[in-house]
């Protein structure tokens, strides 16, 4: 062995100690999730959810049912492999063979593929809601192609309901595409009500058990998080506790206030900027962090 690849196989040697690093290797004989096809994924669903808008637009009117139709076929196609790519990556956790995985994939992405009618509908009061919600929007469809609000609950509404049919890894690793581009970060297992608008929207958080209820509004910089983690007996966080804020109908949330815990915002009140809040909050009150 020449000194040169002797260097490199210590190297190799430290790199492949499955002892050691663990927590940082994955046996699996199926590739994982891929985050470029999610994204081609999400496109395609953008081209069916606000029609014209994206896409090529080949589509003519005479045409649209049929242009939709075969969009659909495609859309189905890659998100069962997707699937079962997700299933795949979980295999340790459940024993099933490759034609189980598949079968269950495709119904998945069947379901996911029903259930499209309601998530355009929710978007539909979302645009809404960031088209009243800003004077300065011009028409719904500027909101459409240029608020960063209405591509995060895009990815949101796409990702809540692939979790909600129990898909596995993907939802996360849709809503992280998303954090990145925009740098809003919403948990695909929030719940998100109706006409919901994130103003400006950067740095915006929404835990994982967080409740948002109908006509609400974030502003940039606003957290909905965790008070505390409690811990198990071998101190490790206790999983899947609710620990997020529930925040009622009518609330408006202002720049950069943080909330935390389970706590109560009550229906039709304002949460003024810079506030920081860790206790119920009754209904049809205003916070303000005026010195």
């Amino acid at each position: 062995m020449s000194r040169e690849t002797e260097f490199y196989n210590k190297i190799a040697v430290e790199l492949s100690d499955l002892e050691k690093y663990k927590s940082l290797y994955h046996d699996s004989n199926y590739n994982m999730p891929s985050i470029d096809t999610l994204k081609v994924i999400v496109n395609d669903l953008k081209d069916v959810l606000f029609i014209g808008f994206f896409g090529k637009n080949e589509m003519k009117t005479h045409t649209l049912t049929s242009y939709v139709n075969y969009k659909l076929e495609v859309i189905q196609n890659l998100l069962k492999e997707q699937i079962i790519r997700g299933i795949c990556f979980s295999c340790s956790k459940r024993v099933k063979n490759f034609y189980e995985c598949e079968k269950e994939a495709d119904e998945k992405a069947k379901q996911f593929i029903i259930r499209l009618p309601e998530i355009k509908q929710l978007l539909s009061t979302d645009v809404a809601a960031a088209y009243n919600g800003d004077p300065a929007a011009k028409s719904c469809g500027e909101t459409i192609l240029c608020y960063p609000s209405i591509e995060a609950l895009t990815y949101y509404r796409i990702a809540h309901e692939l979790l909600i049919l129990g898909v596995e890894l993907i939802p996360r690793m849709i809503m992280e595409i998303l954090h990145s581009k925009t740098g809003i970060d919403i948990h695909p297992a929030a719940t998100i009500g109706q006409y919901f608008f994130i103003d400006h929207g950067t740095g915006v958080v929404v835990g994982e058990t967080t409740i948002i209820g109908n006509n609400v509004r974030l502003y940039q910089g606003v957290t909905l998080g965790a008070k505390n983690f409690p811990l198990n007996e071998k101190g490790k966080p206790i999983k899947g506790i609710e620990r997020h804020p529930i925040i009622e109908d009518n609330v408006i949330i202002y720049s950069n206030a943080t909330i935390l815990g389970r706590i109560t915002i009550g229906e039709n009140s304002v949460i003024g900027g810079n506030t920081w809040i860790v206790e119920n909050v009754p209904s049809n009150s205003k916070v303000f962090n005026i010195k």
